[in-house]
């Protein structure tokens, strides 16, 4: 027998409702049982986050207040931001042994999302203080006021990925996008700014340089000031001689398989009960705790029953032919 689909919608649904109750016991559980790595050296926090169409954002309120005016209203819900946050482990050679990984849905300043990575952290630094911690993220300031502020002291890099994404922007605008010109210019300084010491201070200079020769422009410019805010975490020489991870790439694939593969098929808009179940769940499972995270919301189900009032009725032995 299958369940029903509408059994299948509410599931996820009072399963989150339930584990939400106990958030913080359970993820303390949770964190005080892990076992980092033995061969660990180093311990990497990342945060991200991934545009979710929802059913009850802004837009949707919109909506509701039209319909219940008589209006008709057109087009999809609008999208709003889940995040994702993930713990990485690495030895000395810079191999990724285990990642957990957190998803929570739309939240103003992912409050909770951080508490949790924050949480996870400090059980993990507490088994084994020796861990070398790196944060790793995009340019996005507010991931940075967090990593910086709320974090123990590390290493910060800014996501290597990213920032030749913000090279190559800064060449197109200087020679033309994608013109022969600023592909070669990008070629040379994306291997500048990961292979030579100073290599950041180099990428600056050229950056001014053309800044110069093109005053007028205001995106250019733009990507001067995003290398020259960054470059205390755009050491990347440095960070790869010890063996550190420059690039964000668990976070990202957190976001792509937590969210993206079960959340934005065709045509799902979610809300945050049901959306917050699933990624609970699938947080557990790519972190490899769902049999812990189940024994212990599955125990909040149970009662103990006493006395029972002599309404009981015996099963017979055998049934007369």
């Amino acid at each position: 027998m299958k369940p029903s689909a509408s059994t299948l919608a509410r599931l996820p649904a009072k399963l989150s409702e339930r584990w939400e109750q106990y958030l913080e016991p359970f993820e303390y559980i949770l964190a005080d049982n892990f076992q980092v790595p033995a061969n660990a050296v180093t311990v990497a926090a990342s945060l991200d986050g991934v545009m979710l169409p929802m059913k009850d954002g802004k837009r949707q309120e919109k909506r509701d207040k039209g319909a219940a005016e008589g209006k008709r209203t057109r087009g999809p819900a609008g999208c709003q931001e889940a995040s994702c946050g993930t713990l990485s482990f690495y030895d000395d050679l810079g191999n990724r042994l285990s990642t957990i990984r957190m998803g929570r849905m739309p939240e103003s300043k992912k409050e909770t999302l951080k508490q949790s990575v924050k949480n996870h952290l400090n059980k993990v630094l507490e088994q084994k203080p020796g861990l070398t911690l790196v944060k790793v993220a995009d340019g996005a300031k507010d991931n940075w006021t967090y990593l910086s502020s709320d974090l123990p002291e590390g290493h910060e890099i800014i996501d290597f990925y990213h920032a030749a994404e913000h090279l190559k922007k800064a060449f197109d605008l200087s020679y033309g996008e994608n013109s022969p010109k600023a592909k070669e210019k990008f070629k040379t300084y994306r291997h500048i700014l990961k292979e030579e010491t100073g290599g950041i201070d180099k990428v600056i200079k050229a950056l001014a340089y053309q800044h110069k020769k093109h005053p007028r422009r205001s995106k250019l410019k733009t990507e001067l000031e995003y290398f020259r805010k960054n470059s205390p975490r755009m050491k990347y020489v440095e960070h790869l001689s010890k063996s550190l991870p420059i690039g964000s790439g668990v976070i990202e694939a957190a976001c792509k398989t937590l969210v993206t593969q079960r959340m934005k098929c065709s045509g799902m808009r979610w809300r945050n009960p049901g959306g917050q179940g699933i990624l609970t769940i699938r947080s557990l499972i790519q972190s490899d705790w769902f049999d812990k995270g189940w024994r212990l919301l599955s125990v909040t189900y149970r009662a103990k029953i006493s006395g029972h009032n002599g309404n009981v009725i015996p099963f017979p032995n055998k049934v007369d032919p």
